[in-house]
């Protein structure tokens, strides 16, 4: 009898079939990069020359106060550059892990050892850089490279993964940069703090993607204190700083009515976000099943991290949860700001191991935002809302009150549980 008939009546369990496509899409990816290889190496690069159009900057933070500073560009230099740049546009288009890493992977990060305090330079490789950086468009650039680009797959939680990276001796602008006045205004204004510049970038309607690459090359600020800043550093610092501004408007606004849960879901990650009435407060808890991208237990131990801030904010950094928590704030906040309502806010991200890569926290940033673009679950109550819900969560309910300080207060309110309420 074969081992067929045996096995005949099982079918492979969601967690296989997970871990079975992550095998499939590593594999892919490895293959994209040998691709990527092959077609470096075919360029027709002359005495060290490159061209390519630059849509972004990269700023790293080892050795600080002295780092890599690059510019990224296609290493097709036929490729759309504006499709290469962290975006919005990832999430409309519904981009999966592995496009998104074959995007980052297709970068050459052109870069050259610099120390943070530039000041206002614009001139030399820092200037060039600036000048991408503050462009509404890809700025199509001349490199001098100083060596062979070599892979540097560095992906995390924070930034996307950066594919190949050169020294480079220079780099030249061949076309003129477009900068929008709202960014000539702060470039300009050497007496307005980067807060400040910030404020006004995102107010002016610039979207914080354009605002952390402005930021990172020291191009907004007073004068003497521009300086580079790590792009993994300038992300969350942005989003912390949009939204203590936003924060603010908030806590003028009404209470909310009823409670209310919307639900999203995007490439292994699911996000529930309870809108309870009252006074703002607001708290991330993640869920990080064995198998994902930051639990990969062998022992099916749920790994759980949460953070919290109470009416008058936070005044110091998110670290159980770092940068997801300041970009998930944010899209709560915008929402916040659309109705003008304030509440104290839950939002419990779900990890599942169907997120086998991290792709940065602009997912999370997103996935938040365009929650609120799905039908709302609508309840009298938060304990309603609590019990409902949880059946469809991955956590015990009692190991999720454990965790949280805004159940814990709510449960203090006996109030909140009776049947009355």
């Amino acid at each position: 009898m074969s081992l067929d008939k045996h096995l005949g009546g099982f079918e492979p369990t969601l967690q296989d079939k997970r871990k079975k496509l992550a095998k499939e899409k590593s594999y892919a990816i490895l293959n994209h990069i040998k691709d990527t290889r092959k077609l470096f190496d075919s360029f027709p690069i002359k005495e060290n020359l490159f061209e390519s159009t630059a849509p972004s900057v990269f700023v790293g933070r080892s050795n600080y106060p002295n780092v890599s500073t690059g510019i990224l560009a296609p290493l097709d230099s036929e490729s759309d550059a504006s499709n290469f740049a962290t975006s919005s546009d990832w999430y409309h288009k519904n981009l999966q892990i592995e496009d998104i890493l074959q995007y980052r992977i297709g970068l050459l990060n052109s870069n050259r050892s610099m120390p943070v305090n530039v000041y206002d330079v614009w001139d030399g490789f820092v200037g060039v850089q600036r000048e991408v950086a503050i462009s509404a468009k890809p700025v199509d650039i001349e490199f001098s490279l100083a060596n062979k680009p070599k892979l540097d797959f560095s992906p995390n939680n924070i930034t996307a993964a950066i594919g190949f990276q050169a020294d480079v001796n220079s780099a030249r602008i061949i076309d003129n940069p477009k900068v929008l006045k709202p960014v000539e205004t702060t470039l300009s204004d050497d007496d307005l703090d980067a807060k400040g510049a910030i404020s006004f970038l995102y107010k002016k309607g610039l979207d914080v993607y354009d605002i952390h690459r402005i930021f990172s090359v020291g191009a907004m600020g007073l004068r003497d204190q521009r300086r580079l800043v790590p792009t993994r550093w300038s992300i969350t610092a942005v989003d912390d700083m949009v939204g203590k501004s936003l924060h603010k408007q908030v806590c003028s606004f009404s209470s909310i009515g009823g409670v209310t849960v919307w639900r999203n879901s995007y490439i292994g990650n699911t996000y529930w976000v309870f809108l309870i009435p009252g006074t703002w407060e607001f708290e991330l808890i993640e869920i990080k099943s064995p198998g994902s991208v930051w639990n990969p237990s062998l022992s099916n131990q749920i790994w759980i991290s949460s953070e919290h801030e109470g009416y008058g904010g936070r005044t110091s950094y998110a670290k159980e949860t770092a940068g997801a928590y300041y970009a998930a704030r944010l899209g709560v906040l915008e929402h916040l700001i659309s109705i003008k309502k304030q509440c104290k806010c839950l939002v419990i991200r779900e990890i599942s191991d169907a997120y086998w890569a991290p792709v940065g926290v602009w997912q999370i940033r997103e996935s938040v935002r365009n929650a609120f673009r799905e039908e709302p679950y609508h309840f009298d109550n938060f304990h309603t809302a609590l019990n409902q819900i949880s059946t469809s969560l991955t956590l015990p309910l009692d190991t999720l009150k454990s965790k949280s300080t805004i159940l814990a207060g709510i449960q203090s309110k006996i109030a909140d549980f009776s049947p009355h309420s």
